[in-house]
């Protein structure tokens, strides 16, 4: 069988396209990858901390955010203030430069994730910020009344679509 001469440059051309996308999908898994690390084990890391894509999570340290735009300095803690382990709980600042503001649920003792890369400065330097809601059950504190249940739906409207008077106890003996 003979090769005619146009089947060795489109052979050649398929392997060029193949090997491209071989090679952008290889270096694209490795710079979208990123480890989730707590602030205790980010200084534990060594080297390796400076060259990789990292996740942190930790609790806003109170007083600590100062903002001016989308660029966000603050302070994360391992440890919530109220926490009793709070003063003893390791510190990381954080420096935000992102194209979005932080979320609205960014706030003082907030849980928050920042993703970046950190510095050889001491700085997490995060392009990407999320912060967690507080949670609505959240046990109460000690000596407090417990709140009263919201209405349901199906009562309120049950309750708003009768306009018929309350019997009483007289009525239906």
């Amino acid at each position: 069988m003979k090769v005619s001469p146009k089947t060795l440059p489109i052979g050649f051309a398929i392997v060029i396209i193949l090997g491209t996308i071989a090679w952008l999908a290889y270096t694209g898994y490795g710079s979208s990858k990123s480890y989730f690390v707590t602030i205790a084990e980010l200084g534990g890391m060594g080297d390796k901390a400076y060259r990789s894509n990292l996740r942190v999570e930790g609790f806003v340290q109170p007083g600590s955010i100062e903002q001016n735009g989308t660029h966000v300095d603050f302070v994360l803690n391992e440890f919530e203030s109220h926490s009793s382990k709070a003063a003893g709980g390791r510190l990381l600042r954080v420096s935000y430069k992102g194209s979005e503001p932080p979320p609205d649920t960014f706030k003082d003792d907030a849980q928050a994730l920042a993703e970046g890369t950190f510095g050889r400065d001491g700085v997490f330097h995060a392009t990407a910020l999320q912060a967690k809601c507080a949670s609505k059950y959240a046990p109460a504190q000690p000596g407090a009344a417990p709140s009263a249940p919201a209405p349901t739906k199906s009562a309120a409207a049950s309750s708003s679509a009768s306009p018929a008077a309350p019997i009483s106890q007289t009525a239906a003996n």
